[in-house]
């Protein structure tokens, strides 16, 4: 009985993967009409390869048997990583320029520790455009959609509103400006952008200062940390009336170390 329902369980979701696959086909092939080329190149080329390889080395019959099982599977393999990537850039290509494009692609973000809230610290009523403020183990994200000389502005008063929360902490503030204009960070390559934000601190030790080396770390914040700075910035987000809990006053936390912030 209970093979009969594990064995019903497995075929209903190879169905849904294949139901899926079928949809995410029909999805980008409206906008890549070159997909099926592309799939069926990615699928053949494994195999094609392997028949000229066999060819070649005069593989034995039970030698292509095994080959061919797994030259196809690999084609599949091919095929599947295709399909996915021309479906990603497909759907860059739609959200891009869109309102709430950027942060709809960070939100998506299933590292541990990242935090992009959908509600925007900063939004032009006219223009739709908008900075968003993120948080993780590397430091705090500032994330402007729209035009740099719209945004520029409003992302320095965040920096400065951020300072006020976490003065005298070493806590660093990425800036980033998603956008088609020259500097700005496509919506393509945002993800891979916030993942390579890090800085790295000098090591104050007295080995180094003998030797006169200068290692270096990566800054990172404990788990303690991050939650206490999420909780001073949702006070922020309050004060300025953006729909925190109230009862919270973000005057309190001025001059706070990096030591305060471990809650120490």
């Amino acid at each position: 009985m209970a093979k009969e329902k594990k064995a019903k369980k497995d075929k209903k979701k190879g169905s849904n993967v294949i139901k899926q696959m079928r949809q995410i086909y029909k999805y980008t092939h409206a906008e890549d009409k070159s997909l099926p080329w592309l799939l069926a190149g990615a699928f053949l080329l494994p195999i094609i390869v392997g028949i000229v390889a066999g060819l070649l080395l005069d593989w034995g019959w039970l030698t292509w048997i095994f080959m061919m099982i797994l030259l196809v599977m690999l084609g599949v393999l091919f095929l599947t990583m295709t399909l996915t990537n021309r479906a990603d850039k497909v759907g860059y290509e739609k959200l891009e320029g869109q309102p709430g494009a950027a942060i709809s692609v960070l939100g998506n973000i299933n590292k541990a520790g990242y935090s992009f809230p959908q509600t925007p610290v900063w939004i032009d009523p006219k223009t739709k455009e908008a900075v968003w403020r993120g948080t993780g183990y590397n430091g705090i994200y500032l994330l402007a959609e729209g035009s740099t000389n719209h945004t520029k502005r409003p992302m320095e008063r965040q920096k400065q509103s951020i300072k006020g929360v976490t003065g005298g902490s070493d806590i660093p503030v990425f800036c980033i400006s998603v956008g088609t204009e020259e500097g700005q960070v496509r919506l393509k390559n945002l993800r891979k952008t916030v993942l390579k934000c890090k800085i790295y601190e000098p090591i104050e030790h007295k080995f180094a200062i003998m030797n006169k080396i200068h290692p270096r770390r990566r800054f990172v914040l404990t788990k303690e940390e991050l939650e206490t700075l999420n909780d001073r910035l949702r006070t922020l987000q309050e004060k300025r009336g953006l729909g925190i809990p109230k009862g919270m006053d973000p005057t309190r936390p001025q001059h706070i170390s990096r030591r305060a912030m471990r809650g120490r």
